[in-house]
């Protein structure tokens, strides 16, 4: 039995059939919070262009990495440059930087003092474990006058990097995401904006002290050397760095993220 098409349906079909080949799949590993909700924004911009986009939300920031590099995902979009900058070395990778989207200044926080000056002697401040976070906190804290540095300027200090502790403050290393659950168990802790804003911190109300909008530390679009130049990376780097998305940050962010473009 034959089914015959009209040329009008035949036609159909092809339109259909040519616009699903047009699409390109392009996956991005993301944290939540901006950076997902971000992506999420420009996916329907992406998708007139023929870019399908696959965002996959990760809690950490190790795995977005390893599986770009491991070709398991095709971009990422979580860190700045030094976090990349040191996994890269650490780990043996060369995923490169496409695009610098955002900053998300970041912040000191409290749920036990309302002032720095209120800090007592031997007061618990938690920090990130990485290297790159962890010499940030320890910068901003110096800059705050908590601490001194051997080399204030040194973002990959380490604890042994203080020279000097007058109030002697006790200096625990966590991982950036456990951060904000342990806000009731420590004095201070500096988090990562993207955590800070998940636990529904607003950084510029609850921040004790915060880094101000010339922070160096740019979030980045990454991908590996061998599809850097991929037309549907492209893509989503210009979309990333478009006066659309420079509208919606200032808008749903209100301060707390800020694009570095």
């Amino acid at each position: 039995m034959k089914i015959r098409f009209s040329p009008l349906v035949a036609a159909v079909f092809a339109v259909a059939s040519l616009s699903a080949s047009a699409q390109t799949r392009l996956s991005v590993a993301a944290t939540a919070v901006p950076h997902a909700e971000i992506l999420e924004h420009v996916k329907p911009v992406l998708a007139k262009e023929g870019i399908t986009l696959d965002i996959k939300v990760f809690t950490d920031y190790v795995q977005p990495n390893v599986q770009v590099a491991e070709k398991k995902i095709d971009v990422n979009y979580f860190q700045h440059k030094p976090y990349l900058d040191e996994f890269n070395k650490t780990k043996g990778t060369n995923l490169v930087a496409v695009a610098q989207v955002h900053v998300e200044p970041y912040g000191a926080y409290s749920r036990k003092v309302t002032k720095v000056a209120d800090l007592p002697k031997g007061a618990t401040i938690a920090i990130p474990n990485d290297p790159s976070n962890s010499g940030r906190a320890l910068v901003l804290l110096a800059q705050n006058g908590l601490i001194k540095l051997k080399d204030p300027n040194n973002i990959l200090a380490t604890v042994k990097d203080i020279a000097e502790n007058p109030k002697g403050f006790k200096i625990r290393e966590l991982e950036a995401a456990t951060l904000p659950r342990v806000l009731d168990q420590v004095d201070l802790a500096l988090i990562n904006t993207n955590y800070a804003i998940e636990a529904k911190l607003v950084p510029t109300r609850d921040a004790l002290f915060i880094e101000n909008s010339k922070s160096p530390y740019a979030n980045l679009l990454v991908s590996r050397p061998d599809n850097k130049d991929a037309d549907a990376v492209k893509k989503l780097a210009a979309a990333l760095q478009s006066q659309d998305v420079k509208a919606f940050i200032a808008t749903k962010y209100q301060g707390a993220v800020v694009p570095a473009f």
